[in-house]
């Protein structure tokens, strides 16, 4: 396949009817690694809300299971998209999702943020650092991937746009952005699993290299001191400077798609095996459109 092929088949689907595919081919072969990118930054942006935060410390799921539970969120996204938000698959991920949400008593508007910053967060990352900005197809099918969560989880008011999204993500930062000792407890957690991918020797280096490409104001709410701009302007030039490497290379072929790999569960998973170990005993409830 030539470097933009897919672009051209993304440009002929519908957002709407195609979202599910259009995620796929997204985040299985023309931005594997940048879509991932920026979900880590989304996980870290729930964090910058203490309502939020506080109530991730208290579970303490990232102190003692940090690597399982990223694992497990990547997952529960990949089960609800892999074979399209209509199929038995989806469902049953959603009410395994709605099980575990459903011990917290979370605010609708908390539910809306996280869910905006799923959306958001990956276009971002990949209009700034990736070997092509996002098309026009490709934003639609992410606000439409986050309005059909919004549908199966029973969250109320998701945007019926990509820019409707990024409003609230915008206006629910500015209002709710603030420091709190759980935010940086939390943060730093998941600091240690992401670092934990790597060598020993260069864990430091991934830790700064992380922090440098945060922006300022999710720094303080994490209570974080901004990098010296030496090394903020250093990962950025690393970090498009692989983008243009990227760029350079064919097309990902169809048989290799980049599916979750997840460090957890190295010999596969069961969807009763994510989320917390109490959920499997908790009942299951109808999706709010087999109740309708």
């Amino acid at each position: 396949m030539g470097r933009y092929s897919r672009l051209r088949e993304i440009r002929r689907m519908d957002p709407s009817r195609d979202c599910a595919e259009i995620l796929r081919l997204m985040s299985q072969y023309e931005f594997p690694w940048d879509y991932r990118q920026g979900i880590s930054v989304a996980f870290l942006r729930d964090y910058g809300v203490p309502r939020i935060s506080v109530l991730l410390d208290r579970t303490q799921e990232f102190e003692r299971n940090g690597q399982k539970r990223y694992d497990d969120t990547v997952l529960f996204g990949y089960e609800m998209a892999a074979e399209g938000f209509d199929s038995e698959r989806a469902r049953a991920a959603a009410r395994h999702l709605n099980r575990i949400h459903g011990k917290y008593r979370i605010p609708n508007e908390d539910y809306l943020y996280v869910l905006a910053t799923t959306v958001v967060g990956p276009k971002r990352w990949i209009d700034r650092f990736g070997w092509r900005p996002l098309c026009a197809q490709e934003t639609e099918a992410l606000a439409e991937v986050g309005r059909r969560m919004a549908v199966m989880m029973g969250i109320e008011g998701a945007p019926g746009t990509y820019g409707g999204f990024e409003r609230l993500l915008d206006s629910y930062e500015d209002r709710m952005f603030a420091y709190d000792p759980a935010n940086r407890r939390v943060a730093n957690a998941t600091f240690r699993v992401m670092a934990a991918w790597y060598p020993a020797p260069l864990r430091p280096l991934v830790a700064r290299f992380s922090l440098a490409l945060l922006d300022e104001p999710l720094l303080r709410a994490l209570g974080f001191r901004a990098q010296p701009r030496w090394v903020r302007a250093s990962a950025v030039r690393l970090v498009r400077a692989r983008s243009h490497g990227v760029r350079l290379l064919p097309a990902r072929p169809r048989w290799l798609p980049s599916r979750p790999r997840p460090r957890s569960y190295p010999f596969g998973y069961r969807l009763d095996d994510l989320g917390p170990h109490w959920a499997q005993s908790r009942p299951l409830e109808p999706l709010p459109m087999e109740t309708s």
